[in-house]
């Protein structure tokens, strides 16, 4: 196969740099409010894990002409969630929030694009409120010792000798005045999940953690440092925005990518009664339905249309070592790929590039990144140029 495949199908590349060109997650929004751009990282490598001076580029690309603009420089950004770049939800275009190494720590900025005043949080940003209110941080040094490509590097975890803290776990940020407080220490998580921990000096961590689509309530995967076993195991846990009335949706077991439908129902590839699907689940309860288990038979980034008619998911490299596309209908219960992309089994590992599809505001047009021609950019596909496809 061709290692320098060109773009498959519908999909155009959005990025023309020499540089090596990410936006990051598949659940982050990458489109302005109105659709004109698109956030980006650019970086001068793609083959290792950051190290702690390695800078990447933050800018945004007008869809239309493709022209970047840069906005700022961090150090603190890593190749599967970049910086936690993202528009910030009450200024959808004008507005923008990532994080930044400040010395021997991390904190979120938020920066107008137009006048690049900047306002600095107390703490690193993981996720943010859809209302805009308020975000939640975790310890990424603690993250980079799990898995380097979701945390930062070159700053030490001073809980790493702790299994499971008092003094650590979840933040909860206000955005308005930028302060800080724990809600729901890792000591509280482990106590609350402990009759299905796989031992009890399991060292934990938060792994992700997103608010539902109103911001009431939030999700998050709480994972152990392997011991003795090759893999780690996820208990899946929702709780209030303010840190109360935790439910453990799912003890510790499978639990991998997931998205919120509404404020009480998460899409989630997991193990479970009916073995490892895509279900559904109904928070504060243990209802659930599988979704498709036809169709959808391996784990991928999933998220819903912003009309809920639509769900976007991918792959893994295959046989032929091609990460894929997925648009699936979901009156239909219909689903057709969009596109296969080459992946080059030696970006592999922490610094991998997955396509990690996501969606506009508007729901008529997606963005992915891959390296499917020899190096990392992000593409964009219409969705009105694929709808013949479910005639």
């Amino acid at each position: 196969m061709d290692v320098n495949q060109k773009s498959q199908g519908p999909a155009r590349r959005l990025t023309e740099s020499n540089d090596h060109c990410f936006f990051g997650y598949y659940d982050i929004p990458a489109f302005s409010g109105d659709g004109r751009y698109h956030l980006c990282h650019q970086v001068k490598f793609w083959d290792r894990i950051p190290s702690k001076d390695d800078t990447a580029v933050i800018g945004m690309i007008e869809i239309e002409t493709r022209k970047f603009t840069p906005l700022a420089e961090t150090t603190a950004w890593n190749f599967q969630q970049g910086s936690m770049l993202q528009w910030h939800p009450l200024y959808p275009d004008s507005k923008i929030i990532y994080n930044v190494r400040d010395g021997e720590s991390y904190k979120g900025a938020i920066q107008d694009i137009h006048t690049g005043e900047k306002k600095m949080l107390d703490l690193p940003v993981a996720n943010v409120d859809p209302a805009g209110r308020y975000a939640l941080s975790i310890n990424f040094n603690r993250m980079f010792d799990f898995r380097s490509g979701y945390g930062y590097a070159g700053v030490e975890d001073p809980f790493k000798d702790h299994a499971a803290p008092k003094d650590d776990g979840i933040f909860l940020i206000d955005l308005n005045t930028g302060k800080a407080k724990l809600i729901l220490s890792l000591y509280d998580i482990r106590e609350l999940t402990r009759p299905t921990l796989p031992r009890d000096d399991a060292k934990l961590l938060i792994n992700h953690i997103t608010f539902n689509t109103d911001g009431s309530r939030f999700v998050f995967l709480v994972r152990n440092f392997p011991v003795d076993a090759p893999r780690w195991r996820t208990a899946t846990v929702t709780v209030n925005a303010d840190g109360t009335d935790p439910y453990v949706l799912a003890g510790y077991g499978l639990a991998s990518h997931y998205y919120w439908r509404d404020p009480s129902h998460l899409m989630i590839y997991a193990g479970g009664e009916m073995g490892n699907q895509l279900y559904v689940l109904k928070d504060k309860t243990q209802e659930y339905e599988v979704f498709d288990a036809e169709y959808f038979t391996a784990d991928g980034h999933c998220s819903y249309s912003p009309d809920l008619k639509w769900l976007l998911y991918d792959s893994y490299p295959d046989e032929k070592s091609c990460r894929n596309l997925y648009l699936y209908n979901i009156e239909q219960r219909k689903g057709v790929t969009l596109g296969s992309y080459y992946s080059h089994p030696q970006i592999t590992g922490d610094f991998r590039c997955d396509l990690h599809p996501r969606w506009n505001k508007q729901g008529d047009r997606i963005s992915f990144d891959s390296i499917h021609e020899g190096q990392r950019h992000i593409y964009y596909i219409d969705l009105k140029d694929c709808l013949s496809l479910f005639d």
